[in-house]
Order: C-alpha cells, then structure tokens, then sequence
C-alpha cells in the first residue's frame, strides 16, 4: 500500500494525465508528471474541439466541477449547428441546452490543456517537459494517448471574419463513413475531415471538403496552417497494464461514434488517481462510470458505417434532431436492450486498429507494454 511520502508518477500530460494529477495533489499525494514534448498539448496546436455534453443528464462543466477539475478555459457554448448531406440539402440541429462546448487546445491562453497545466501547478504537480519515459517503477498512471489510427481528422486551423458556428457535412465522398466539420469560435477556425476510413487518400478528402464549405457556407481561411490528428476507441478487455491504471486514449477511452473524447479522457484520469487513492479496482470504477458509454457508442459506430449516404439523410431527416438534438442523444449513448443485443454484431464488425496489449503481469514497468503479445504467448508455450 502507497504511503503519503511516496510520489505517483503520471506519464503524459495530456487531459487525462493532469486530471489524473491534479486529483492525486488535491489528495496531498506528492506527483511528477512526464512529458515527451517541451509543451502541453503539443499535438494540436490551436485545434478547436468539441467537450461533449449529451451522454449524461448534467452538465458537463458542472461535471468536471465536481470532480476538483478546473473549467477555466474558453468554452461557447453550442446548441444548435448545420449539417449538410451529401445533396447539399441543409439540415438544422438545436437543441433545448448545450450539445457541446467549443474549446482551444494547445498550450496558448484560454486552452483546456493550459487551465489544466495551470492547476496542476498550483497544487505543486511537478512536470517536467521533455521527459520520455520507458520504464514505469512505483506507484504511476499512464496516459501517453493514442498509438494506432482508428480514425483520422485532417484540415486547416485559420484566422477568420466568420462569425462564431458550427456546420457539418455528412457524405463519404469528403469524410468516408466519418464527416467533415467546420467551428468557428471568436476569430479562429478548424476545419477538416474526419474520416474512418480511407486514409490513403485524406489530401483528396480535405481538399473536396474545403471546397464544399466554400460553397455551402462562405469558407473564409487566413494564414491557414495544416494539422492532423489520429484518435482509438475500443472497450479494453483491461485497462491496467503491468500494476498501472492506463487512462485516456491510450487505454481507448474515446466515442467511436463521433470522436468526442476530452470527457472520458479527463473522467480517467479522475478514476485512475481514485483507484490509488483508496488502493481500489480501477478496472472495476472505470467499467462502472466510462463502459456503458463507450459500448453503446461502439454500437453506434457500426451501425452508422453501414448507412452510406442514403443513410446518413434519413439520418438528418429525423424531427429529433431539430426537436431536442441533445435529448435524441442521450437516447443513443444511454442503456437499451436493443443496443446490448447489438453489441457482438458491433464487436465483429467494428474492429480497432489497436490490439489489446495491455499486461497482467505484476511486476511490468514497461510504459507501453507489449508483454502480453507473442512474447507472452511464446513463453508460456
């Protein structure tokens, strides 16, 4: 058992890892945080990102409140957005209260990972840039994000007169079995295509769906600069490598319906720093509060990447999304016997790019642990 004295080791300081530390110094746990890069939020630079607000009752900055985390980032709210199907027909989405919140991510002022650095800091978190780690001796949480692509977003980050709004095209000829996006948040944008397939041919894609937003919406960019990003999801069959709680996208915790995953990420590593807090079953807290969610939202993957465009327009033509999109939603990601039944056809059909290696083995240190693959299988053989 952990003693006061001891510090926890975080590898990353991504949302998971800081919110994971900043649980554990709040407790009065001493903790170092490791980070490969010389910045928080190195990896997306000013991306503009959607916090998901439809899979629970409550709020979600009402949420993170409650778990100790701060909110004192940039977040506008959205209700209401535009989509597009593949015959350029409009669809309008509203909803009775926020779908999400819009926020910056990078390491520049007002951004989500800059708050969440920031309070670390305050607590007395020590993290220390430019630190990879391979090896993971001690007490420790692990969150170095993603390491295959399930799904890739590729566009531009810009500078523009738009007002603030978010618009969406749904049609595989720009976003393969994905969609392409366009936010708008006081003066910046991202736009880009977020695709699940495909990903040979993403210049194509993202050049068909700037195209369409110029076309459809008055796409207006200055001084654009490219950015990319790849996302997991998956169920973990475990999400404890070695003796170590893995959180965030590292251990899958992201919606393989629609690529939200900043909610799950932070709740991780809520949960992770809890389960050595009170020296509990992680795999048991995260199965509890973040498994219900991520199945039914595998369910919804697959259910959607059968639909092609037809699909996706009866999809849009349905009165709920323009009724109470938010409450439409929380019907799709919430419990239902249909969905649980589903859920092995889900299983086969969707498949991550990511095996699970996760490891059983008690004294493993190894940060991204591959000892539960063919070594393991060679060696008890």
């Amino acid at each position: 058992m952990n003693t006061d004295r001891e510090v926890v080791r975080v590898v990353g300081a991504g949302p998971a890892g800081l919110a994971a530390a900043i649980t554990l110094a709040r407790a009065g746990r001493s903790v170092v945080v490791h980070e490969a890069q010389q910045e928080v939020g190195h990896r997306f630079g000013a991306d503009l990102q959607g916090l998901e607000n439809w899979s629970t009752k409550g709020d979600v900055l009402e949420a993170l409140r409650d778990a100790g985390i701060t909110t004192a980032f940039e977040a506008l709210p959205f209700a209401q957005a535009t989509a597009f199907d593949a015959w350029d027909r409009r669809h309008e989405v509203q909803s009775a209260q926020p779908l999400f919140y819009l926020v910056e991510r990078g390491p520049g002022k007002g951004t989500l990972d800059a708050a969440l650095f920031a309070q670390a800091l305050a607590l007395g978190v020590d993290v220390r840039f430019g630190s990879r780690m391979t090896r993971l001796e001690g007490p420790g949480i692990l969150a170095v994000g993603p390491k295959a692509a399930d799904a890739i977003a590729v566009g531009y980050h810009f500078e523009t007169d738009m007002p603030d709004g978010v618009w969406l095209v749904l049609d595989d000829a720009v976003a393969p079995q994905g969609y392409s996006y366009l936010l708008v948040m006081r003066g910046r944008g991202t736009v880009k295509s977020c695709m699940f397939t495909g990903f040979k041919q993403e210049r194509l894609y993202v050049e068909r769906t700037l195209e369409r937003f110029r076309r459809l919406v008055g796409l207006e960019m200055r001084n654009p600069r490219p950015h990319g990003g790849v996302g997991n999801f998956r169920v973990p069959a475990t999400a404890v490598s070695g003796a170590h709680p893995v959180a965030g996208e590292q251990a899958g915790f992201q919606d393989a319906f629609a690529g939200f995953g900043m909610r799950y990420a932070i709740l991780s590593g809520v949960l992770a720093a809890r389960a050595l807090l009170d020296v509990e079953d992680y795999d048991a807290l995260w199965r509890r509060e973040i498994e219900p969610v991520i199945a039914a939202s595998v369910v919804n993957r697959a259910v959607y990447s059968a639909l092609g465009n037809r699909g996706y327009r009866w999809l849009l033509r349905s009165q709920a999304w323009s009724a109470d999109a938010r409450r439409f939603l929380r019907r799709l990601y919430g419990p239902a016997v249909v969905r649980r039944a589903l859920l092995p056809w889900a299983n086969r059909r969707y498949r991550s790019a990511r095996e699970d290696e996760s490891c059983d083995h008690v004294d493993c240190t190894c940060v991204w642990c591959r000892c539960g693959g063919a070594e393991a299988a060679a060696a008890a053989s």
